[in-house]
């Protein structure tokens, strides 16, 4: 009796910190149909995010009809990638099997994917006109009043830094969103957050006033508590997972490590709305979030 208290116990405390699990669907069960959390305002900005999916194998084609069965509710323009998009061999073959192919019907309706370099990436897919880089390991764009600032977290070498500095003190856009492969903060227990990169980058975060932070590496999702005033989402988990390895901490205020996911974004004024959604049509997660006035932090200039 005792042994049951202290695993209800368990339980329970992994629920109140946001780690959410769900039952895997009987083999051959069809999937939920698409429901929608998003408010679908005029004029907003919206995407799709996802992080380490380049397998090629079945579960990376599955979120990919997912997110088109979504795309028809919500008709997200562009897609973000977190890094590792193609695993293994990287061939032109292995582009198709690990990128065209599983995508193709989203690329057919004329989305647009901006990818960002992981460790497993080789640097030339700077190169792969379909990821929309322009040649560039590092790169901004604009959509609407959101400018993004895509990163590459492999090298984070003196000459970046400065380059970020300069365009994101340049950036008047209301909202500024940074993504990358390595996350600056993470509890999945496989690779834990990257201090380092932290210590370099989240002055400047702080000081130019960016809202939200994206990354990837872990093959889990998670949703921050707002650490210093900024939201960091980690979505690893889009073709690649790691299952039961988020450890539960109080500054995760979403998580979900036992299926695959994608995640859809709306952006219309002050406010952000997000959906994660998992391989068999789940919402693991869903919210809004606010833009939060400018932080300035103190000597935080590269030198």
């Amino acid at each position: 009796m005792k042994r049951l208290f202290v695993l209800s116990i368990a339980v329970l405390s992994i629920a109140a910190l946001g780690i959410v699990t769900y039952e895997t669907p009987p083999a051959g069960a069809a999937p939920p149909p698409a429901q929608l959390t998003l408010p679908l305002k005029p004029k907003s900005v919206r995407f799709a995010v996802i992080g380490d999916m380049g397998t090629g194998k079945k579960p990376q084609y599955e979120v990919a009809d997912q997110m088109v069965e979504y795309r028809k509710l919500f008709a997200f323009d562009f897609v973000i990638t977190l890094g590792d998009n193609i695993y293994g061999s990287q061939s032109a073959a292995d582009l198709k099997a690990k990128f065209e192919d599983p995508y193709q019907a989203l690329l057919s309706a004329g989305v647009t994917f901006y990818a960002s370099i992981g460790n497993h990436d080789n640097v030339n897919q700077r190169l792969y006109k379909p990821f929309n880089m322009g040649g560039k390991r590092y790169y901004t764009f604009k959509k609407g009043k959101v400018e993004f600032f895509v990163l590459d977290s492999n090298y984070m070498d003196r000459e970046q830094t400065r380059w970020l500095e300069t365009q994101l003190s340049a950036s008047s856009s209301p909202w500024k969103i940074c993504y990358f492969h390595h996350p600056l903060y993470s509890h999945a227990k496989f690779h834990g957050p990257d201090t380092d990169l932290r210590i370099t980058l989240e002055p400047l975060f702080q000081k130019y006033g960016v809202n939200v932070v994206f990354s990837g590496h872990e093959h889990v999702y998670e949703r921050l508590v707002p650490q210093r005033g900024i939201t960091y989402f980690v979505l690893g988990n889009s073709g690649q997972i790691r299952p039961h390895n988020l450890a539960p901490s109080s500054d995760t205020a979403k998580g979900f490590d036992t299926d695959q996911t994608f995640a859809i974004v709306e952006i219309a004024d002050d406010e952000m709305y997000f959906q994660a959604i998992s391989r068999k049509g789940q919402t693991v997660d869903s919210g809004v979030i606010q833009r939060q006035p400018k932080a300035v932090a103190a000597s935080a200039s590269i030198r």
